[in-house]
């Protein structure tokens, strides 16, 4: 990607991570009441629940579609589990709506996090390495659904929505300059100049969302068990991490603002409660570890990957050393050294049963069978998966795993069966259709692959490519009778689908 493409990409992004945080008045219930504040109905009117739903959709079908978007299942499982145990002691921070919350990662080795409207929270690579405890992660987590809760964005939006065009409009202007001038000075200075106003106006924020966000936060974190310490010491992180900066301050820093006041309210609320310790879990460990290589795969940032979970087995902690020995397995695999890779994982799992009793591990299972895939051990990785697929059975990582070793064994009529299940279970992921779309190519039914390719576009929100994979499915030659019937119902909800949303984007 171009220097410029990704600069501007960038900027599109802390738009949107900006949003949360623009000027907002302060709500005397958020203050002094532990219950969520109900926002005036005037607010409300300026972006429904339901509306801020829609555009935190549409802003993550681009985001699933960038290189740093992490779709690694191990770490969105965890991310997405850790998330949920933090909502299930607050629910009511759902909202009106009953958000469903999505929390996933990004490649950067900034320490930033951001939320999106509707529910979508994003952690980077480089914070989850940052996080030295389990706590310190939920604090930012936490952090942020705060701000989810607080329906900042909205409140945004019904009060100071032109100030949040203004970065958009530059990037925008920069992308036509650079077009007609082919690249060159003007483009940047563009966009310098509405970054340069946008983060001016950053800086302005107001304080009382992000205090609005640190105090439910902080009540999420107590509540769910967590060392509420962990909030101050990730905050004095970022504080020192920012001084450490000669051309630059860490992007966490510039939409969330950190303020010595801010801080301090945090210590005297730690005050006044109990002091809670709480071990971290060994998961948390191991995502670390696998963040490590998924930030990076280069050959040189394997080697330094490598030297750093080195360092941890001469801690001798027994997690530590755990989740080095996964670490360690990881960079074999990269390397291709599989049989390496299974050694180093069966010590990981023989450290964990010594340290936490936890052996049986849904994240040392997937990385299991990823070794035994890539070494061509089908039929090991299918007996492998069945098995995990029974201790873990909610695990959506563990159930691809397992059509991916039937598809690797040769059982394809056994792979097509598992997924069609599968997705009448999970109407919502466009992954089954597509492992369903492979294998059915692999069989030459011709019609059913590009059917499957059309539910696949359609739950990626990319309706036009959806159509067209239905066009080509009608004309196969395979297409039975009832194939076209299917297609004509298809064809139908898609194009009155697609009709709407264009009907909408006049509206705006």
């Amino acid at each position: 990607m171009k220097p410029l493409s990704r600069l501007l990409r960038t900027t599109l992004l802390a738009v949107l991570c900006g949003l949360p945080l623009a000027t907002a008045p302060a709500i005397s219930a958020a203050q002094g009441h532990p219950n969520l504040p109900n926002l005036g109905d005037t607010e409300r009117e300026e972006l429904s629940p339901l509306l801020e739903r829609k555009l935190g959709d549409e802003i993550m079908r681009d985001i699933r579609r960038d290189r740093d978007y992490l779709d690694d299942a191990p770490l969105l499982e965890y991310l997405n589990n850790f998330g949920s145990g933090l909502l299930a002691v607050r629910p009511d921070v759902r909202g009106e709506a009953g958000y469903d919350f999505f929390f996933f990662a990004v490649r950067d080795p900034a320490l930033n996090a951001f939320a999106l409207p509707g529910g979508f929270i994003a952690v980077h690579s480089g914070l989850i390495l940052a996080a030295q405890t389990e706590s310190e992660l939920a604090s930012v987590m936490a952090h942020e659904i705060g701000h989810v809760a607080q329906r900042h964005i909205a409140r945004m939006l019904g009060k100071r929505h032109q100030d949040a065009l203004i970065p958009l409009a530059s990037a925008v202007l920069a992308i036509l300059s650079a077009r007609a001038n082919n690249g060159g000075d003007a483009p940047m200075a563009i966009l310098a100049g509405g970054q340069g106003l946008a983060l001016q106006r950053q800086l302005n924020f107001s304080r009382d969302a992000e205090r609005e966000a640190d105090r439910v936060g902080f009540q999420i974190l107590g509540e769910a068990g967590f060392d509420t310490s962990g909030m101050v010491a990730f905050f004095g992180r970022l504080q020192t991490a920012a001084r450490s900066y000669s051309d630059a301050v860490p992007p966490f820093l510039l939409t969330h603002p950190l303020t010595t006041e801010r801080i301090a309210d945090i210590q005297a609320r730690i005050r006044s409660q109990r002091y809670k310790q709480r071990a971290d879990s060994l998961d948390f460990h191991l995502i670390r570890a696998r963040a490590r290589i998924l930030q990076d795969g280069s050959p040189q940032a394997l080697r330094d990957a490598a030297a750093v979970f080195d360092n941890q087995l001469a801690q001798k902690i027994r997690t530590q050393t755990a989740a080095a020995q996964y670490g360690l397995a990881l960079v074999a695999l990269r390397q291709g050294a599989y049989d390496k890779a299974q050694s180093l994982l069966r010590q990981g799992r023989t450290s964990a049963a010594a340290g936490q009793g936890a052996s049986s591990n849904a994240i040392f299972a997937n990385l299991s069978i990823e070794i035994k895939l890539a070494a061509a051990h089908a039929a090991d990785a299918v007996e492998e998966a069945e098995t995990a697929r029974t201790q873990f059975p909610l695990s959506r990582g563990l159930a691809y795993q397992y059509a991916q070793a039937l598809t690797a064994a040769g059982r394809l009529d056994d792979a097509t069966r598992f997924l069609r299940d599968q997705t009448q279970l999970y109407r919502q992921e466009p992954k089954l259709y597509e492992q369903l779309a492979s294998i059915y190519a692999a069989q030459g039914k011709q019609a059913q692959q590009h059917m499957a390719l059309a539910e696949s576009y359609a739950l990626a929100g990319t309706l036009p490519s959806a159509l067209e994979q239905l066009s080509i499915a009608r004309r196969a030659p395979d297409a039975s009778f009832y194939d076209q019937a299917v297609i004509d119902a298809r064809e139908r909800e898609m194009k009155a689908k697609r009709k709407e949303e264009l009907q909408d984007k006049k509206k705006d």
